[in-house]
């Protein structure tokens, strides 16, 4: 069962390329020149062929330790990272009446199963042997019998089913959204409500759904006002409720209509709203109010709740003061007023989460509106956080548009709804602790009211039971779902991982991305729970014990220097890059918010676009040419290679593209190349390079397609929007892309290679 390179690793006879020991202090230049792929497990060739895409599962480590106190000997974290719902272009549908599982543990037959014969297979996350049934001796795919072996089931370790109806505790429910909107002054000033409105009008029938779809509306300032929007009325009718202390829905059978029965009183309403509050005078914000307002309107159906707010709610329940003393940002050495002020947002979630509403919110505020506490209603109830810092319709048009375009994405992209997910693993192993947005039903069962495709979760695992005579285990994630067509669907992933007994073998089998992504979702657990010190120094930690692990237990041969295995040699690096992140950082001025949402997003980005915002990607784009350029669609992609981020990379005669997830800089250099600033900027000089350029001009030159076509293709790897900033030396902006140069000092920051000394003294201590 065990593939060559592990026997020969056994032996130690030839070292494999992710055991080729590397000095860090020697060798300066570790990046590879593109993206980093998973590590592909040590697996028989007809099970690899077969395992889960590691972009929808994958594992710290692809080989797993046979016992738990191996495991502590390697001192590297063992866990899962799943984006379970991720837009995949071949995915095997099957309807059935009967979905094969496991008697004793209810695991889904899958491509890791043995067949003992043509009617018994044999569990392989808990060894019970089950029958085959009837039906499924019959291919479908084959149209032949008794190969049961060659079933979809079988044959794909991500397969989705169509459930019959004992997958159902209700009817399912239809798609139902909910738009909650402040309306305050504060929010009419920002201009965010004409977006909205001009979004949903163009987007109301790509909204997912059928013909049972519902939709809602209500705008709250210093009181709540509902829509009544009933078949019949000719124009929508606004309903005030002043009384925000006890909360009632004044005609609780017209404000949630069927959007196709009334789609003309909804656009009416999305035309007029906007003009409804343009003069108005109000200041104050009862978002607790008009959250409670909407739980009761989405409580018998379930459904989303978007919810829209540019201030600190200050009226009503779920008022909140302000926490914030910008004067103690970059000196403090730990922060405080990480977790939330009140439980109000988070008990209110969980009642969401038992009636399947998820919140959604959408944070667009330039003063300081107590994310840390606001989130708590989006993270128990599995939805996203959404935040737009200084968000203005007229002074910052690059927000605008990334708003504009996260809200198309938002409105169209696929959504599940009155979900539920849970992980099984190989006897032996167990799942102890879950990171992202949810509620832990019972000890294994996340709720997820909404599932949606830009979703990430990781878990923490350990090894409860000794796996000896095992040669492989096997982990289950099966998400059960109601399409936004009204079917309850299973959407099932399973990944299949060899066992190991050596601790080269487990260090030889480490990914070094989700090691990385894991070690962020524990670290802002930590912040809250501990201290953000204690987590600083347990993710410093982690780099020291690994490579003292590897130093101590691997190594044959004791040289000098900072040691690592190629596989972890970014892992330094990369931990480096975590202490600088806004989410970590000390001593450089990080507004509350800013450094909240970061927390959020670390815990719920999918790992692909969780390690850019991590350990950004650098470019030189002044000199683009079509070698090694990538072919799709007819577009040429060029490819170029990625640079250490070190001020020594840049050049005064280039121009370097910085690709950070959320927001992509390109930094012109005083003395570029005239080429590029007249065939990509159209403009005649440097001098000319315009304050806040946020769109590169359509010119009909070559540098200008290539460099447009570069950056449309990063855009287009990732859901969400990165906006793009032209900065320039005297730019605002250029501090921001100067704090991702994780190589370099800072005032409050060693550089990588002062990390490096501090590691190796801790090491050899």
């Amino acid at each position: 069962m065990l593939c060559p390179s592990l026997a020969a690793l056994s032996l130690q006879s030839s070292t494999p390329e992710a055991l080729r020991v590397v000095n860090l202090l020697q060798e300066r230049n570790l990046l590879p020149p593109g993206p980093i792929p998973a590590p592909t497990p040590c697996l028989p060739q007809d099970l690899q062929k077969i395992n889960c895409n590691p972009e929808v599962f994958r594992s710290t480590l692809t080989s797993i330790p046979q016992t738990q106190s191996l495991l502590n000997k390697a001192k590297l974290p063992l866990g899962l990272l799943l984006h379970p719902f991720k837009d995949l272009s071949q995915l095997p549908v099957v309807t059935s009446s009967t979905i094969v599982r496991c008697r004793s543990c209810r695991t889904y037959i899958n491509p890791f199963v043995s067949f003992l014969d043509q009617r018994r297979w044999k569990c392989n996350l808990c060894y019970r042997v089950n029958d085959v049934p009837e039906e499924f001796m019959y291919n479908p795919v084959s149209r032949s019998y008794g190969e049961p072996h060659k079933r979809p089931e079988v044959q794909n370790a991500t397969i989705e089913f169509i459930a019959p109806s004992e997958y159902m505790l209700r009817p399912p429910q239809p798609a139902v959204y909910l738009f909650v909107l402040d309306v305050s002054h504060n929010a009419v000033e920002t201009g965010y409500l004409n977006m909205v409105c001009q979004s949903l009008l163009d987007n109301i029938n790509a909204l997912p759904g059928d013909s049972r779809t519902k939709i809602g509306f209500i705008t709250f300032d210093s009181t709540i006002h509902f829509y009544n929007l009933q078949e019949g009325l000719s124009q929508p009718q606004m309903l005030i409720v002043s009384d925000i202390e006890d909360i009632f829905l004044p005609t609780p059978d017209s404000l949630l209509v069927n959007l196709s029965e009334c789609k003309e009183l909804v656009q009416d309403l999305l035309k007029s709203l906007p003009n409804l509050f343009e003069k108005t005078m109000e200041t104050q914000s009862a978002l607790g109010p008009a959250l409670q307002a909407a739980f009761k309107l989405l409580s018998p159906t379930g459904g989303r709740m978007s919810v829209f707010q540019t201030q600190l709610p200050n009226l009503g329940v779920g008022a909140l003061k302000s926490r914030e003393d910008p004067n103690q940002r970059a000196s403090a050495k730990d922060i405080q007023h990480l977790s939330p002020a009140t439980d109000f947002y988070k008990k209110l979630a969980l009642d969401c989460s038992g009636q399947q509403v998820a919140v959604d919110l959408f944070l667009l505020s330039a003063q300081y509106c107590d994310l840390a506490s606001l989130g708590c209603i989006s993270r128990y109830s599995a939805g996203s956080v959404y935040y737009y810092p200084s968000y203005h319709h007229a002074h910052n048009p690059a927000q605008v548009e990334r708003f504009q375009k996260d809200l198309k994405r938002y409105l169209t992209r696929k959504i599940g709804f009155e979900a539920v997910m849970r992980i099984r693993c190989t006897k032996g192993l167990s799942i102890h602790t879950f990171h992202g947005n949810f509620f832990v039903r019972s000890t294994d069962l996340l709720s997820l009211p909404n599932v949606n495709p830009d979703a990430g979760f990781a878990v923490q695992m350990s090894i409860e039971e000794n796996l000896l005579d095992m040669q492989v285990v096997s982990f289950q994630a099966a998400l059960l779902y109601t399409s936004s067509k009204g079917e309850r669907r299973i959407r099932v992933h399973t990944m299949c991982l060899p066992v190991v007994n050596s601790l080269s073998d487990i260090f030889a089998g480490a990914d070094v991305q989700a090691i990385t992504g894991l070690l962020a979702s524990m670290a802002v657990d930590r912040s809250v729970s501990a201290s953000l010190s204690d987590a600083r120094d347990a993710m410093t930690n982690a780099a020291i014990d690994s490579l003292a692990s590897y130093r101590q237990s691997v190594l044959t041969i004791q040289q000098p220097g900072l040691l690592a295995p190629a596989c972890l040699r970014l892992f330094p690096l990369y931990i480096l890059a975590l202490l600088k992140q806004k989410a970590f950082r000390t001593g450089t001025s990080t507004r509350l918010d800013d450094r909240v949402f970061a927390m959020c997003q670390l815990k719920y980005q999918p790992l692909a676009y969780l390690m850019l915002m991590i350990h950004p990607a650098l470019y030189r784009v002044d000199d683009l040419t079509d070698e090694g350029a990538l072919n799709i669609n007819e577009r040429t992609i060029p490819q170029p290679r990625v640079q250490q981020l070190s001020v020594e990379k840049l050049s005064r005669e280039g121009a370097f593209l910085m690709d950070a997830g959320m927001v992509i800089y390109l930094w012109v250099g005083r003395n570029c190349n005239p080429n590029f600033l007249t065939q990509v900027l159209g403009v005649p000089n440097y001098t000319a390079v315009p304050q806040n350029l946020y769109l590169l001009p359509e010119l009909d030159t070559a540098e200008s397609q290539r460099t447009r076509a570069f950056i449309g293709w990063l855009r287009d790897q990732r859901p969400f929007f990165p906006t793009l900033h032209v900065i320039r030396d005297e730019s605002q902006l250029k501090a921001n892309f100067m704090q991702n140069m994780i190589e370099d000092r800072t005032e409050s920051a060693l550089s990588y290679y002062e990390f490096l000394l501090h590691l190796q003294q801790q090491i050899s201590k």
